[in-house]
């Protein structure tokens, strides 16, 4: 799995833009850890994630990113297995769904969530679940 280009994908796909990489190095310099977040439209998406490449730290924090689009909750610690195909037109229809049915100070990322919920849903009711990675 390539997290960082499956979450450039996804977000394409959504209209959402390309993710920014943050990456801040922390400790001393022999142990070095990195601690990466993503930012889609200046805003968070998901815990983030650290690891001791620079590298590392950026494919856990896209992983933990693309557990928040597919509504997973950000501490359950594991990501899905395998992998939702994308049908774009599908994939649109629940998100502007998701944008009609959230309450007016619902938050990007609780958007994001809802419409990963309702495709996520749809997919599995019509039997297109996750493919094997």
């Amino acid at each position: 799995m390539n997290a960082k280009g499956d979450l450039i994908a996804r977000l394409s796909i959504l209209g959402l833009g390309v993710p920014v990489f943050e990456a801040q190095p922390s400790g001393p310099p022999h142990d070095l850890t990195f601690h990466a977040r993503v930012l889609v439209g200046g805003q968070p998406l998901g815990t983030g994630g650290q690891a001791r490449s620079k590298k590392d730290a950026e494919r856990a924090a896209a992983e933990a990113a693309l557990r928040v689009l597919d509504g997973v909750p950000d501490d359950a610690g594991t990501a899905p297995r395998g992998r939702w195909p994308v049908y774009a037109a599908v994939l649109a229809q629940a998100l502007d769904a998701a944008v009609e049915l959230c309450p007016e100070d619902a938050t990007l990322d609780d958007v994001r969530a809802s419409a990963a919920r309702l495709y996520r849903d749809l997919l599995t009711e019509l039997g297109h679940g996750p493919e094997e990675a």
